[in-house]
């Protein structure tokens, strides 16, 4: 959302119990001490917050009566966030705008009629908060699985993976290019073990015709010059072999 504000040239402001100094400054976005703040200053709030006990009707009545005439209040996160009758009456005076895609009761069930007269008022504009389950979403993304899968099976890498460190432990790259047969790796391997080095990533690239590859294998120390040449000089399929010190 930050993101996209900014992109529209919006001066945007931010309160959050754990946002800090430094987040908001690499974020670019002014900190605000406390969160009335937002609502006096702001001329478009939009929620992200957890529904919990201290967060529930967060948004009040004397809240609402805290922002700019006109201005816009959005609610995309959980409808009970915000005291409903105390938007209604707020947007019934004609004070506010809002948009909604959560509201406060929702029906129960997954599927049922929905008709809160805070949808007929013209300054409110409401969408329902699942409107990206139709049918060609799901659609979508059963084919995506799919393709996960696949791409899983057949190369061992997972797409869209969420969780991968962006950052490893790795401090050294040893590059080795050797003839691609049966043990070469699992020979260089051993002799990193034997030294109390961890591998932290491993990546072999096979050239065309199968005759060759290059292996990049990331480590979290310094290999010796004599393990070095232990390697070297331990399989004749060793072609050379590259040290580098990866900056981070």
């Amino acid at each position: 959302m930050i993101v996209r504000a900014q992109a529209f040239g919006l001066r945007t402001i931010a309160w959050s119990r754990s946002l800090t100094a430094e987040q908001a400054r690499r974020l670019s976005v002014e900190r605000c001490e406390e969160l009335d703040d937002v609502f006096r200053l702001a001329d478009i709030i939009t929620l992200h917050l957890a529904l919990k006990a201290e967060t529930r009707k967060l948004v009040n009545a004397a809240r609402l009566a805290l922002m700019k005439p006109n201005a816009i209040l959005i609610n995309t996160t959980r409808g009970e966030v915000v005291d409903q009758e105390a938007l209604r009456a707020t947007l019934q005076s004609g004070k506010l705008r809002a948009g909604l895609d959560v509201f406060d009761p929702e029906p129960a069930q997954s599927a049922g009629d929905f008709n809160d007269s805070i949808l007929d008022l013209p300054n409110l504009c409401g969408t329902h908060h699942i409107g990206a389950s139709t049918e060609q979403a799901q659609e979508a993304i059963a084919e995506e699985v799919i393709r996960i899968i696949q791409t899983f099976v057949g190369t061992g890498t997972v797409p869209n993976c969420v969780n991968l460190a962006t950052r490893t432990p790795a401090k050294w790259l040893l590059r080795v290019r050797h003839f691609d047969r049966v043990g070469v790796l699992a020979f260089v391997m051993d002799q990193i073990r034997r030294a109390d080095i961890n591998i932290e990533e491993v990546q072999n690239v096979i050239f065309e015709g199968a005759a060759t590859a290059s292996c990049r294998i990331q480590l979290d120390a310094e290999p010796s010059s004599q393990l070095l040449a232990s390697i070297r000089a331990g399989s004749a399929d060793i072609i050379d072999l590259e040290l580098l010190r990866i900056v981070q």
